[in-house]
């Protein structure tokens, strides 16, 4: 860890040659962003100006010399109280690093445990950490694991509190329907409340402490639960528990990012779908345990109210724990608390070098970020619908989050012990084969932080949403199969795992790392808050229709309705959703900026490629990937550094 105590020597007066404003300025591109006509089409300032403030968000130090980002450390640091020699040092060397593309060879004045901590974040990047930074780690995966308990604990709970409360008649509507909106109203509350108090809960509280309030919350809901009596008894702790749910799904992985070193931060952000898989799998386990506890005179039952009341564990843990970790050092910088921000980030460094590189470019970038935020601020709704560039990423974004639900993953989630008692299964047997789903989910989501920046997002929704509709089908006429035979529970098991197998590396982690990077910088905010809103309403529809759409449908056709789901879900993808996998801000501009009606045919154009080439074996060229030429001509006659796209940057 990096030793943050303060220098004896004294602070040197003055700063030679303070940067102008211009210093900085400079850097967005050389020249005004006038109108600039490309091959096809002429673009407005607007466009462009909107177009480098994203460049310059990602990559806010391209076009500086070295000497000028000596100069802005040094005046940093005067600004912001560094008064020692050695801070100011490590901030001057440190920011000529994060100009340099974050390489460090060519760098005078590093000794050599500088040297040796910055060799080590490269070579060795998940082992050259401060315990710190890996507690922050352990508490966001606990944090996902809460999530995932909250979502499961109640799939086994359902088969006893129904029947306690008078809503267990699957023949009755009435009972489908309150059974459905019981288990639904933690969904409810994320989509028209919860989720919205994300921002002003992190603007008051900091990461650290929304993630210490909403676990707190998830914990008392939790408790609450297992003292119910009545079925709107239940609906009302399960409401409050989405006050926990919403705030913490948004804001445990900015926690991560924001805290992680550029290398890392990628892959610990994706990371949060593996641990609430982790979580969905040990709520599995919580009912199984639970199970065969006797009553003990408790009116309605003990066995559930303690399956219920299990998912407060690991969020108790988290309440307890993280206060000893170090608080977002990019929060602290929002308030104006520079020198917290570097007790903060020193601590989640090897060495000051390290911490200092990254406070200064957090710093800058969120100047940056300032002023493109001033961008069309009046108007920044009008602008996400009305910008064609803004609204084609708010259509991707939204397909995906719309379809992580309705490819009907969340019904087998919720509902799986019911499904499995449908098909004839023993209770406890039907809680085990749930967690053989759980247990799934889980193990097949751990490749998918590497398969999603491999294959790319759009191949791997446009390969798993066939076989997720094929193993929806299958499962669904597997309840054709006489109720006496073996093979009925065999194939229906099978489907649901080769589901679960199918999903983890597709539409489980795509759709919030697509949002993530779909939208420019300067909209990310609006963005991100539509797209986990949109998830957790789709989610609670899934949930509050499921059992009335069981009693309609019957199994088959319950699964076809899904499957049916998939099938659209895989031809959205393929006409209206571009790829984004390690494209830069303005190759993602220049897809985006494509009419859906261009990319639409260029899809059509895939399908046919695919036929031709795959199918009748014809030597065929595949289609040319659309974009706007006028964005791509525009950046070659602007010049410049392209920034690397990082799409979990700023979220």
């Amino acid at each position: 860890m990096a030793d943050i105590r303060p220098s004896e020597k004294p602070h040197r007066e003055g700063s030679p040659d303070s940067v102008s404003k211009a210093d900085f300025e400079h850097q967005s591109r050389s020249g005004s962003a006038h109108s600039i006509k490309g091959p096809t089409v002429d673009l407005d300032e607007g466009l462009l100006q909107r177009r480098d403030a994203s460049a310059k968000m990602a990559n806010p130090l391209s076009g500086l010399t070295r000497d000028a980002v000596a100069r802005m450390a040094e005046e940093y640091c005067v600004e912001q109280g560094f008064t020692n020699e050695e801070d100011i040092r490590v901030f001057r060397l440190g920011a000529m690093i994060a100009q340099n593309n974050f390489e460090y060879d060519t760098i005078e004045g590093l000794t050599d445990p500088e040297k040796e901590a910055l060799r080590m974040e490269v070579d060795h990047k998940w082992r050259a950490n401060p315990a710190k930074l890996y507690g922050v780690i352990i508490v966001c995966a606990l944090c996902a694991a809460v999530q995932g308990m909250d979502e499961t604990v109640v799939n086994g709970a359902q088969s006893f509190y129904k029947q306690s409360f008078g809503i267990g008649d699957s023949n009755s509507s009435r009972d489908s329907w309150l059974l459905g909106l019981v288990n639904s109203a933690p969904y409810l509350c994320c989509a028209f409340i919860g989720c919205w108090l994300t921002e002003p809960m992190n603007k008051r509280f900091g990461r650290r402490g929304t993630v210490w309030i909403s676990c707190l919350i998830s914990a008392l809901a939790c408790l609450w639960q297992g003292f119910t009596n009545t079925w709107w008894h239940m609906f009302i702790a399960r409401f409050a528990l989405g006050f926990g749910i919403g705030p913490k799904s948004a804001t445990t992985p900015i926690f991560a990012a924001e805290c992680s070193p550029p290398k890392l931060r990628g892959a610990l952000t994706m990371q949060w779908q593996m641990w609430t898989a982790f979580g969905i799998m040990i709520g599995y386990v919580a009912d199984l345990a639970f199970y065969f506890v006797p009553d003990h005179g408790i009116e309605l039952g003990l066995n559930w109210r303690l399956m219920m009341a299990s998912a407060m564990i690991p969020a108790v843990i988290v309440c307890f724990v993280i206060p000893f970790y170090p608080e977002s050092p990019r929060w602290y910088l929002t308030k104006g608390r520079h020198l917290d921000a570097y007790k903060a980030i020193c601590q989640l460094r090897l060495d000051k070098i390290q911490g200092a590189r990254d406070l200064f470019y957090m710093h800058i970038g969120l100047k940056a970020e300032e002023e493109a935020m001033a961008i069309g601020k009046q108007n920044r709704i009008k602008e996400f619908l009305t910008i064609r560039r803004n609204r084609n990423a708010m259509i991707g974004s939204e397909i995906v989050m719309f379809m992580q639900q309705f490819c009907g993953v969340n019904v087998i989630a919720y509902y799986s012990s019911e499904i499995f008692l449908d098909a004839n299964m023993a209770p406890t047997n039907a809680l085990a084969a749930s967690l053989g789903f759980g247990i799934i989910n889980w193990l097949f989501a751990i490749p998918a932080v590497y398969t999603i920046d491999t294959f790319g997002r759009r191949n791997l929704l446009l390969s798993t949403f066939p076989l997720m509709s094929l193993c929806l089908f299958f499962t669904g006429f597997s309840f054709w199969i006489p109720e006496d035979s073996t093979a009925r529970i065999a194939c229906i098991a099978l489907g649901i795992y080769l589901f679960g197998i199918v999903y983890s590396p597709g539409e489980g982690p795509v759709p919030f790392t697509y949002s993530a990077e779909a939208y420019p910088l300067y909209i990310r905010p609006i963005g991100m808050s539509l797209a986990t809103a949109t998830t957790w309403f789709f989610n609670f529809i899934l949930s509050v229709t499921w059992p009335s759409l069981l009693q309609a449908f019957k199994p088959q056709g319950a699964f076809s309705w899904y499957a049916g789901w998939n099938i659209v879900g895989f031809f959205l993808v393929l006409f209206f959703l571009p790829e984004t996998k390690e494209k830069t801000l303005e190759e993602l501009d220049s897809v985006f900026n494509v009419p859906l009606r261009v990319h639409a045919k260029y899809g059509l154009d895939q399908l046919f490629y695919f036929f031709n080439h795959y199918v009748f074996r014809r030597n065929v060229d595949p289609p040319a990937v659309p974009h706007d030429e006028a964005l791509l001509h525009a950046e070659k006659t602007l010049g410049g550094q392209k920034p690397q796209h990082d799409p979990v940057a700023r979220v």
